[in-house]
């Protein structure tokens, strides 16, 4: 009983939090929303037994991904007035592709009512009795560690792409040059002048 009031608890929360973060004008408000999906999402992890994914979804999502838009949209000088104006252009690209991401969520849930056994058809076989931590890192490092390193390997390539992008030259960006701020004295920036009484600004 106790079970079921805290899954339709954290589920409402969820989806209240979700629908807040694309409804929610200020963009502060929609990540601080965002932040609280997280935890509810987590909450519902933790439910179904699965204590790493919920400690993975609150340290990765939560502390590094989440706090780093708050910190981009709270720095950056945005003209979110300006992003506003095109939001009905963007509009039937939009519904586009959320009408297709229903159907695809339709076919799945349908799926399931209606072959369930597809569900475990291939699925690794993982012995019983094993914690969940163990579990997961039995079915990742064992059944699918080359999807595994596939999946590292494109994220690397990823970070690699990024580092490329930042350091591209550009016309009008000021560049940190480490060798000459090292190589900097106090002698080649600071003048001293003796300023007679009465002479001074």
């Amino acid at each position: 009983m106790i079970e079921a009031i805290a899954f339709y608890l954290f589920a409402f929360v969820a989806v209240a939090a979700g629908a807040m973060v694309i409804s929610a004008r200020n963009p502060v408000h929609s990540v601080l929303f965002l932040i609280l999906a997280f935890f509810n999402s987590a909450g519902l992890f933790v439910l179904l037994g699965a204590e790493f994914l919920a400690m993975i979804l609150v340290i990765v999502y939560v502390g590094a991904v989440a706090v780093l838009f708050l910190f981009v949209v709270m720095m950056l000088d945005i003209n979110f007035t300006e992003m506003r104006q095109g939001f009905l252009r963007y509009l039937p690209i939009g519904g586009l592709i959320g009408l297709i991401l229903l159907v695809e969520l339709l076919v799945i849930l349908g799926g399931w009512q209606l072959a369930p056994e597809a569900t475990t058809a291939g699925a690794a076989p993982v012995p019983a009795g094993l914690p969940n931590t163990h579990a997961l890192g039995e079915l990742i490092y064992t059944h699918y560690v080359y999807l595994f390193q596939a999946a590292g390997i494109i994220l690397l390539i990823a970070m690699i792409g990024a580092i490329v992008l930042t350091h591209r030259q550009r016309e009008g960006v000021r560049r940190q040059r480490v060798g000459d701020q090292v190589r900097r004295r106090a002698s080649d920036t600071v003048e001293l002048k003796k300023v007679q009484p009465g002479k001074g600004i």
